[in-house]
């Protein structure tokens, strides 16, 4: 008798197991979601806009490591200029890396305040002084 008990046991247990199986599945993929795919997306879209918001006289740095001036900006390229030789280069806007005419702003959307430091002020007359 023992044996159709665990029998019948088990396979209650393996369609709830399978169910449970799922669950955890479901929450990795929700979490993968959330920490990688999502994230690469609003990066995505912040580099477009970058790219779309490119006007004449940014200064901009290319992924090959290109600084220059824009002279032109076309629909889908733009002309640099990457010397005072007045060099011009046609490159593509998704060659674009940043755009180093904008300061990047901090998370709340305001330019980072520059805290100014004083020296430390010796006292006349301290024990600190060499004679």
């Amino acid at each position: 008798m023992p044996l159709f008990y665990t029998a019948a046991g088990a396979e209650g247990a393996g369609a709830l197991g399978m169910g449970s199986m799922l669950l955890p599945l479901a929450l990795m993929l929700a979490l993968m979601y959330f920490l990688m795919i999502r994230p690469e997306n609003k990066r995505k879209k912040q580099a477009e806009e970058m790219r779309n918001s490119l006007k004449k006289g940014d200064q901009i740095t290319t992924i090959g490591g290109i600084v220059g001036k824009i002279v032109h900006v076309g629909e889908e390229s733009i002309i640099i200029e990457t010397s005072d030789d007045r060099v011009r280069m046609e490159l593509t806007k998704w060659a674009v890396s940043t755009n180093n005419s904008n300061p990047p702003a901090d998370k709340k959307g305001k330019k980072a305040k520059e805290a100014k430091e004083e020296p430390a002020k010796i006292e006349e007359g301290s024990d600190n002084e060499t004679k």
